[in-house]
């Protein structure tokens, strides 16, 4: 029988310990705390085609004045499926969401909609991903706050679903709407003779 050379077993050694170690990482830090390089940067540029039967994103949508949330999703993502009531109601509460479909088949996209209901108030179509890519968007669901401005305020990784959901994006979520709101309410006028020159 033939030896094995212990220098055989020495990569597949390193390539398990390496993996652990992400893996350790990852549960450490955990992957929805990701950070962003777009936060407070303007939001980059969303594909203009959409699904048919839905309306699309146009240059200056994610800069309204309102808040929005963007979610990139896709058919085939068991936690796409599994936030989508989330997303329902977060739209239902009076969030402005919009959502990127991404890498996808547009008849699974349009049967996922049809079947789940619909929480977007736009849809992107990226089946190429450009879109994704340009956001940094590697699997779905990511989710991102973008403020009146069209800025991005927080980045989501993960499904928004669990304690995370609500410990973690709940709270930002509420810190941005208050931020959006400050940003939004008149100035208040002066006190009378405040700024007016000085008397003789």
């Amino acid at each position: 029988m033939a030896k094995i050379s212990p220098l055989m077993l020495l990569p597949p050694a390193i390539f398990v310990g390496l993996g652990a170690m992400f893996y350790m990482g990852m549960q450490e830090d955990g992957p929805r705390v990701l950070p962003s390089m777009f936060i407070g940067k303007e939001a980059p540029p969303v594909t203009e085609e959409t699904l048919p039967g839905y309306t699309g994103l146009r240059p200056g949508d994610l800069a309204t004045g309102e808040l929005t949330l963007v979610n990139f999703w896709a058919s085939w993502c068991g936690p796409c499926r599994a936030e989508h009531p989330t997303l329902t109601k977060l739209s239902e509460s009076g969030l402005r969401v919009v959502g990127v479909n991404f890498g996808d088949d547009r008849d699974d996209a349009l049967k996922f909609l049809s079947d789940n209901g619909n929480p977007f108030a736009l849809v992107a179509f990226d089946p190429g991903r450009n879109t994704s890519v340009d956001w940094g968007v590697t699997a779905p669901p990511e989710s991102f706050l973008v403020d009146g401005s069209g800025k991005v305020v927080y980045k989501f990784v993960g499904p928004l679903v669990g304690d995370d959901y609500r410990q973690r994006f709940l709270p930002e979520l509420e810190k941005a709407r208050a931020a959006v709101a400050d940003a939004a309410a008149p100035e208040a006028p002066k006190p009378a003779g405040e700024g007016a020159p000085a008397g003789n």
